[in-house]
């Protein structure tokens, strides 16, 4: 009988090693995108956002009023106008001037906006505290998104203190790595809450993304890292992998671009017939439409800008519907013949985990039982 086990042991372990990968199919990745709503195409540039057109066009409408005049929203709105523009320090001096005329109105807006402007100027710290104090007086406001900014910031300035740039973690663990361990870390959520609190994090991580910098390649390493970090069959490796090739495109150095490359191709071998070459393929097509979608944005808003028209009023009118993301997944996976043998092999592989073994102890259970019988009629 050990004899037994052990033959069952060994040919479990000389199984190839597909097995241990995870099936993949043209349900996969709507699946990952049904628990993580617009993770893909924040991830692509396929979203809902404003051109330099636009913004300039709300700083010459919102300066027709005179300084006495203005309210406190219309501050917020030219100090995030210079801030998309790249005019940090303009946009800091107007929230500050909002802040002396209103101190406790709408305060936290101000703190939030100053400390992601001060942020964004490369002023860790002192932003820092600012975020800080948004979470004190509204620690539930977008989803909790300033409470993630505020984990991200300081996991950034801890591994920098270390001295790393980027990647700012080197691992190529998969499971909980990198932003997910310090996030755990800090939270100190006990383990049958961590999978909630992972799934707060990329909801925060994705705000950021979408009111910051979607192209930002420290974003895109800790929801790459965050996305990774579940159980292996509730997992979005697909999503994940997207994450950390975009974070190579958007890298300024070659060290990194070649870490974020080599983390997504290590994702994907987890994957049953993906591999990186499908994986760029398809993100590519996915950045293609996110450029189309934006260049008419950028076109409509020159146009209605040009025109003295009201840009808040005709964007709104067309654009504030969600875009549809389409993906040609038809030639994934390329082989249909190989995905026919690795799934063979998944289910032969099913069989001897699991089915082999319970027939083993039904045997055995049966054996003793007649063991025990017979030693009673004695």
């Amino acid at each position: 009988m050990r004899s037994l086990g052990t033959s069952i042991l060994v040919c479990t372990l000389l199984m190839p090693t597909p097995l241990l990968a995870c099936m993949w199919d043209h349900d996969t990745l709507q699946m990952e995108r049904q628990r993580f709503p617009y993770a893909q195409e924040l991830i692509t540039g396929h979203f809902l956002r404003h051109s330099d057109a636009y913004y300039e066009w709300r700083i010459k409408d919102r300066s027709q009023k005179t300084t006495a005049d203005r309210k406190p929203a219309d501050y917020d709105d030219l100090a995030v106008a210079y801030e998309k523009l790249g005019e940090h320090d303009k946009a800091i001096e107007l929230i500050q001037e909002k802040m002396a005329r209103w101190p406790e109105q709408g305060r936290y807006e101000s703190e939030a906006n100053l400390g992601t402007f001060l942020i964004h100027a490369g002023h860790y710290a002192e932003g820092l505290e600012h975020i800080k104090r948004a979470v004190e007086i509204n620690p539930e406001a977008h989803f909790g998104r300033e409470v993630y900014q505020k984990l991200l910031v300081e996991y950034v300035m801890q591994q920098r203190a270390g001295g790393a740039t980027l990647p700012l973690n080197k691992s190529y663990d998969l499971g909980k790595t990198g932003f997910t361990t310090f996030l755990l870390e800090q939270r100190q959520v006990i383990q049958a809450d961590e999978q909630q609190e992972i799934d707060k994090a990329v909801k925060g991580v994705l705000g950021m993304m979408r009111f910051g910098n979607y192209r930002s390649p420290i974003l895109l390493e800790a929801l790459g890292d965050l996305l990774m970090a579940t159980d292996w069959q509730d997992d979005s490796k697909l999503l994940a992998s997207r994450a950390y090739l975009k974070a190579a495109y958007e890298a300024p150095e070659t060290t990194a671009k070649e870490f974020y490359r080599e983390r997504a191709k290590e994702i994907l071998e987890t994957q049953v017939a993906r591999n990186l070459e499908q994986l760029e393929t398809e993100l590519k097509q996915e950045i293609e439409q996110g450029n189309v979608f934006y260049a008419q944005i950028e076109s409509d808003e020159a146009a209605w800008a040009d025109a003295g028209e009201n840009l808040d009023q005709h964007y709104g009118e067309k654009y504030y519907q969600r875009p549809e993301l389409t993906v040609d997944h038809t030639n994934y996976p390329a082989d249909p013949a190989k995905r026919a043998v690795l799934l063979l092999l998944s289910l032969a592989g099913g069989f001897v985990l699991l089915v082999l073994p319970g027939c083993v102890l039904i045997w055995r259970w049966i054996r003793n039982s007649r063991r025990l019988a017979q030693e009673a009629k004695e």
